[in-house]
Parts: C-alpha cells; sequence; structure tokens
C-alpha cells in the first residue's frame, strides 16, 4: 500500500478472495492518508467484519440485496457490482448513484456501458474487469465514469518478489495516464 501511495494513489480495495483480506484491511487502515474499502463483499457479515476492521467502502460483484441492504442500513458506503439495466434499477431502489461496472470488458465495454447508461442519467460507474493502460482514457473520458478499477499495476509476481519499486512506477504511470485521460 505504501508502494501505491508513493506513486500517487491513495486508494485501495482487498478482496475477500484471500483469507488474509480483514488482517490487511486492518493493517492498512492504519497507514495515514490511505482508503482502504473491501471487494468480493458475498454477506453482509463480511461487509460488517469489514467495516469494523477499518474497510471505508464495500465493493461487490454483483447486485446483493441482502448486502447492500445491510451496508444502506448500517451507512457503510457500498458499490454493487452491475452489469444490466434491472441491477442498475436495483441500486437506485436502495437510493444508490454509484456502481461498479463489472466485468466491464467481458459485457461489452465502453459500447455496452454507454448503451445500458443512456436511460440513467442520475447513474455514475466504476469500471472494472479489463481496464488496463490500453482502454483507461477511453473510460475516464465518459462523463458517466467517475474511477476506473485496475489490477495491472499490482501483479501477483511483483507482490511475490516485493518489488515495490516496481509497483511504485506502474502506479505512477497509471495515475498520469488516468490524469492525462480526463476531460
Amino acid at each position: 500500500m505504501k508502494a501505491l501511495l508513493a506513486g500517487g494513489l491513495p486508494c485501495a480495495e482487498v478482496t475477500f478472495r484471500t483469507p488474509a483480506a480483514l488482517e490487511a484491511i486492518r493493517a492498512i487502515a492504519q497507514i495515514p492518508g490511505m482508503l482502504v474499502g473491501a471487494g468480493t463483499v458475498l454477506k453482509p457479515e463480511q461487509a460488517q467484519a469489514a467495516a469494523d476492521a477499518g474497510a471505508q467502502f464495500i465493493v461487490t460483484p454483483g447486485f446483493n440485496p441482502r448486502v447492500v441492504g445491510s451496508c444502506v442500513s448500517h451507512g457503510i458506503p457500498i458499490t454493487p457490482g452491475v452489469s444490466d439495466p434491472t441491477s442498475i434499477e436495483m441500486a437506485l431502489e436502495h437510493g444508490l448513484d454509484v456502481v461498479k461496472f463489472f466485468p466491464a470488458e467481458a459485457c461489452g465495454g465502453l459500447p455496452y456501458l454507454k448503451a445500458i447508461a443512456g436511460p440513467y442519467s442520475m447513474m455514475r460507474f466504476i469500471p472494472t474487469g479489463g481496464i488496463e493502460p490500453g482502454n483507461l482514457c477511453d473510460y475516464l473520458a465518459f462523463p458517466k465514469v467517475v474511477a476506473c478499477g485496475g489490477t495491472w499495476m499490482v501483479k501477483a509476481d511483483l507482490l511475490k518478489n516485493r518489488d515495490w519499486a516496481k509497483i511504485t512506477t506502474l502506479t505512477r504511470e497509471a495515475v498520469t495516464l488516468a490524469n492525462s485521460g480526463k476531460k
């Protein structure tokens, strides 16, 4: 996380695809200036445990009404995953105006996002899934996109080899690219 911060990215999502998620969230929450969230949250209990550990937001891969309802009722910021108009409308019914568009590229990418976003002028999106340097700016140029999620800066081999300098460099490049693509 310090490598991400050094690269200019003060935000990270720790997914619940690892048993170390809560421990990682607790540790990251102690880093000044770092915003940490929990991802791949599938149950209300996971969302609460993540919030108790210091997660400042919750992200889900799909729209689970139990998880979203629990987060909303407990005042925990949540960005549920959507990939179709029905799930966008479910998010609206829960009072949300920002959702994760996932899996972005597998669902048809930016053309599909533009098509499903059309009727929902009040909704904003965070595309994830297949976002990389080659398409990042295209997504960010779409006014309904507020941010993008990507993992190319923190590849498994870089973590395994503790190559913090490379993670910082890739993060700095991603931040520079994202800033150059904003309109």
